[in-house]
């Protein structure tokens, strides 16, 4: 039987990245296929971020060796032994922007220090040689693994590659982390791009505080610029929401305007922190669970413990307060939601939003803007708009809307984007996510 979704994985692991992974392979074969894992920068540096992919892959393999000598068998991983994703390596830093981290959050290698705590699970550093395009190093290489196949392509290119080579509408892509490489595929070949069924995005705050400014999330915020791109695809004019075109960026990656004509829109499904925020992992609820699997010699188990414990602890130091941490679920959110995507309970606004991204303002870089005023605006029939896309924000012609900058209220211009603001349950998601996980 065919699996009921087909992802792409775009990450920058990280704790939560490190389990929304966990949670997409412990899938049934029936229920999600992972084709591949595309890394990118983020929370910490491109290369770290890699290594916790390939040490995620590691401690599985060490997971399933344990779980079969002690009779406990490979469930829930169905999709872990059916499938065998690809690994890509991506951008390394944002389009226009300073290279930024999270590391104070997650830790210096983005797992609390995981590797030097435990180097039996961490695998041995001749993997860096698998994603290197060098001749007379093969003898050097480590054993294949039986779970996942490096690729030396870049990540963008095997983005397209997968969607090229599968039909329209079949492929989702989840990003959960800067949106980087997401926005070099869909500048090399929009068309191909346009192929993608969804892209499921975590990022962005739009009612509520930003994590790493007032009004920014840092997904976002690492690449803002990256974001506007993405989400531009979403609309009937994309040159009327696309980032200003910035003169003399030495050494940055300035992509040229999208073609006038692009077959279709983008489906962009948004889960920002107004919805990931309030499911919670709490402490007491991991030791629960965690600890006897521990005793019994689980290598995931342990595994997890330790960066898991690091983060509760840094939470803890966070709040300042007493109370107990709880380890918002951000990215494995995004899974959920394409494990269980016909429930009804997943409602987003009534109304696809034009949601635009601040990618210059002095304090608000990163913002999701959206226009909260009660204005009519121009419909379908009587509105005109002229686009040059070689020059994608200045040579857009708006309609004469009195009062209006930018295209705000007209019905042709500006983003549509699908907010999710409900899931199947706040309170049921975590015990959900360590079932699956630990079993």
């Amino acid at each position: 039987m065919a699996p009921k979704n087909r992802i792409i994985i775009d990450t920058d692991p990280g704790v939560d990245d490190t389990l929304a992974m966990l949670l997409a392979l412990s899938a049934s074969p029936e229920e999600l296929e992972v084709l591949l894992i595309s890394v990118t920068y983020g929370n910490v540096p491109l290369q770290s971020c890699l290594r916790n992919v390939v040490a995620l892959f590691h401690v599985l393999e060490k997971e399933m060796k344990w779980r079969e000598s002690t009779g406990k068998g490979i469930a829930p991983f169905g999709a872990l032994h059916a499938f065998k994703p690809i690994v890509a390596v991506g951008a390394d830093h944002p389009l226009e922007d300073e290279l930024m981290a999270a590391d104070y959050f997650h830790g210096e290698d983005g797992l609390h220090g995981v590797h030097e705590a435990h180097p039996h699970l961490s695998p041995d550093e001749t993997w860096r040689l698998l994603f290197k395009n060098e001749t007379g190093i093969s003898g050097k290489l480590p054993p294949a693994s039986p779970f996942w196949t490096p690729s030396k392509e870049k990540a963008h290119k095997e983005i397209l590659r997968i969607l090229k080579e599968n039909p329209a509408d079949t492929i989702t892509i989840l990003t959960i982390g800067p949106m980087t490489n997401v926005a070099l595929a869909a500048s090399e070949d929009p068309e191909t791009f346009l192929r993608v069924k969804e892209v499921v995005v975590m990022g962005g705050a739009v009612g509520v505080e930003g994590n790493v400014t007032p009004v920014a999330e840092f997904n976002t915020y690492a690449d803002a610029v990256a974001t506007a791109r993405v989400f531009a695809l979403t609309s009937r004019v994309p040159a009327s929401t696309m980032p200003p075109v910035l003169k003399d960026h030495h050494n940055l990656t300035s992509l040229p305007a999208y073609p006038g004509k692009l077959p279709r829109q983008l489906k962009l499904s948004l889960f920002p922190l107004d919805i990931t925020t309030p499911h919670e992992l709490k402490r007491s609820h991991l030791t629960e669970v965690i600890e006897s699997r521990m005793a019994a010699g689980s290598p995931l188990a342990l595994w997890t413990n330790t960066f898991l414990t690091g983060t509760f602890n840094n939470i803890e130091k966070l709040l300042g307060d007493g109370s107990e941490p709880g380890l918002s679920l951000h990215d494995p959110l995004c899974v959920w939601y394409m494990l269980t995507r016909d429930d009804s309970a997943w409602k987003p606004v009534p109304v696809l939003e034009d949601i635009r991204i601040e990618t210059s303002g002095q304090w608000t870089k990163g913002m999701h803007v959206v226009d909260r005023r009660i204005r009519a605006k121009a419909g379908e029939v009587n509105s005109t708009v002229e686009t040059h896309p070689e020059d994608p924000v200045d040579a857009v012609k708006f309609d004469e809307i009195p009062g209006d900058t930018k295209g705000w209220l007209n019905m042709k211009l500006g983003n549509r984007i699908n907010r999710m603001v409900s899931s199947p349950g706040e309170d049921i998601f975590a015990e959900l996510l360590v079932k699956r996980i630990f079993g």
